[in-house]
């Protein structure tokens, strides 16, 4: 993508910071939504095995024509899985039509984290998943796994906004070289009505979508906010052409909750 920065993680990979998520698309939709934005410019794509939708992203992406390589998908293991990563994996790439994901997370945490941190190195070191990471952990979780294996996540995939953004945690993160991804960038839209991103908007020509999502990228999270509207698809990857001043993200900053 054109004007859409990447992030090198802690594992030497390049990762771009800017994506879509298909949390709750519908299995029928997902691949005919995958695929319009992968034409669009869009190569970062964010599944889980529990949404049911990783069979779509595979078509989606087949249909397009986008080499392999080119394209960035992340899925999760599922939280009855925690006991057979590897088996889950291997059916994840079934359904995705492909012999590795480019990051492959821990949902939830659950009973057996360490023995599930295990196996999946294990399975980044076969090559099926390229990167690895946690979803949804406390610092004392992630902790935890480290002290067990030496082994740092790559990725901490989090709820962050500029409402919620977790500041501790993103702290927490950079003392430790992990690389923040934020679900639900745009809290469902509903910060795109926030008084701050509408002055901002008006301010720099673009729509306060836009620059609530710029506010990750230059902050340096990565971002995947959700829509199945291929206009709004369109408008989101319009990220890439914002600018924002220091004056601009410090506004945004202001949007946090306090304190």
């Amino acid at each position: 993508m054109d004007g859409i920065p990447r992030k090198t993680l802690n594992d030497g990979r390049s990762v771009p910071q800017f994506g879509l998520g298909v949390y709750h698309v519908p299995p029928e939709d997902t691949a005919d939504l995958v695929r319009t934005a992968l034409e669009l410019g869009y190569r970062h794509v964010d599944t889980a095995q529990g949404y049911g939708n990783e069979a779509g992203v595979g078509e989606g992406l087949r249909a397009s024509g986008i080499p392999r390589e080119d394209v960035w998908i992340t899925t999760k293991l599922d939280d009855g899985r925690h006991g057979d990563p590897r088996a889950a994996l291997a059916e994840s790439l079934d359904r995705l039509g492909t012999d590795h994901v480019d990051l492959f997370l821990v949902h939830r945490p659950g009973d057996r984290d360490v023995e599930t941190w295990r196996a999946l190195i294990d399975l980044r070191d076969a090559g099926s998943a390229r990167s690895i990471g946690v979803s949804n952990f406390s610092r004392r979780g992630i902790r935890a796994l480290v002290h067990a294996t030496g082994v740092v996540p790559a990725v901490h995939q989090i709820r962050a906004n500029p409402r919620t953004p977790h500041r501790a945690m993103q702290a927490f993160h950079r003392r430790h070289g992990i690389a923040t991804e934020a679900w639900g960038p745009l809290r469902e839209g509903r910060l795109t009505t926030h008084p701050t991103a509408r002055r901002v908007a008006d301010r720099v020509g673009a729509t306060p979508a836009q620059v609530l999502l710029r506010w990750h990228l230059d902050r340096g999270l990565i971002a995947f906010p959700k829509t199945t509207s291929p206009e709004r698809l369109a408008e989101n990857l319009g990220v890439a052409r914002v600018r924002l001043s220091p004056r601009d993200l410090r506004a945004i900053d202001r949007m946090r909750r306090r304190p």
